[in-house]
């Protein structure tokens, strides 16, 4: 029997939204696939980009789902943004944080002073998402930052998927700060490097594997750090947009779902027009990407045209997709 695809790590570094859960629901599969790998010895971690909620407040909502789930290994964006924010001022600045209760204790832990308001004088501004932060929040984030405090944050991402659908994420109340100020901060999250470095180091991986749902912020970040990544398509990122992207956001694997990491992952083979993947073929003739065998809608065909799109010289824009590959 062919060796499934996490035979080759020793580590398995997960996203949360989109990928173990969305909003205040488990995905379907995730908890078994990942209790699976935890039996077979792989040492999992979660690496996010939300910084609003104590690493314990996590770790009890995936025990409620049926992991087993250490606070130490949740690795968030507030982590990496005050080891960041720590290279930037001295210890025990005052630092104003934007963001919630997660955040400001990652604060309180590394020896800084929490203020509330730039009248106080922060040498710095960590800004990370919570769902009550509001105009005063960002507003005293401003003025801090024109008064010169340094300014970080946890992350960029635009959106936040929700069981009713996508809402602002972080990257679009940093715009909002960024609007006032005028400069931009320096960002600690997905899709830097710097989060990637730091779960490295909590599990001492030398062969990790990420997996996210985002080509954006999880599989450009993986990229950047140089780990290999799954991109799973349970989360915001398209078919459309898989076969579209750039080659910093190409994955290691392209995922249904976390079930696959279980078995032998089916790579595309080139043919002589095009890819072949798990029973599909898909061709490239006269400038038409086109499923010449098998079901436009399944994994295989998926891989093989994106396999064909990202190998044409010419880019997407000028080639005609079969449409039934991504609608």
């Amino acid at each position: 029997m062919a060796a499934n695809i996490l035979t080759k790590y020793d580590c398995l570094l997960a996203d949360l939204d989109g990928v173990v859960y969305e909003g205040t629901l488990a995905i379907d599969g995730a908890v078994e696939s990942i209790n699976r790998a935890q039996a077979s010895g792989l040492k999992v971690g979660y690496v996010t980009n939300n910084s609003s909620r104590k690493p314990q407040t996590i770790a009890d909502q995936l025990a409620g789902f049926g992991l087993t789930v250490a606070p130490d290994e949740i690795i968030s964006s507030g982590q990496t943004g005050v080891e960041l924010l720590a290279t930037m001022i001295a210890p025990g600045s005052k630092v104003l944080v934007v963001g919630g209760e997660g955040l400001r204790k990652r604060v309180v832990d590394a020896g800084f002073e929490l203020v509330e308001s730039s009248v106080d004088q922060p040498a710095g501004v960590i800004q990370g998402f919570a769902p009550d932060v509001a105009w005063k929040h960002l507003a005293e984030a401003a003025f801090s930052i024109q008064a010169g405090a340094k300014w970080v944050a946890t992350n960029s991402d635009w959106t936040l998927p929700q069981e009713r659908g996508l809402a602002p994420g972080n990257g679009t109340l940093v715009s909002a700060v960024h609007t006032a100020v005028g400069i931009l901060p320096a960002v600690a999250g997905k899709p830097e490097p710097a989060i990637f470095a730091t779960a490295v180091k909590v599990f001492s991986s030398s062969r990790p594997l990420f997996i996210g749902d985002r080509i954006d912020t999880d599989i450009v970040g993986a990229n950047r750090a140089g780990i290999d990544s799954g991109l799973v398509l349970t989360g915001v990122s398209t078919r459309k947009e898989l076969l579209g992207i750039a080659a910093e956001g190409r994955p290691t694997y392209i995922l249904e779902n976390l079930r696959e990491l279980h078995s032998a992952y089916a790579a595309p083979k080139p043919i002589k027009f095009g890819f072949s993947c798990d029973g599909a073929r898909v061709e490239l003739l006269a400038g038409k990407v086109r499923v010449t065998e098998g079901d436009p809608k399944s994994m295989g065909a998926l891989k093989a045209a994106c396999a064909v799109i990202w190998n044409s010289a010419t880019p997407i824009y000028g080639l005609d997709v079969e449409p039934a590959l991504y609608e």
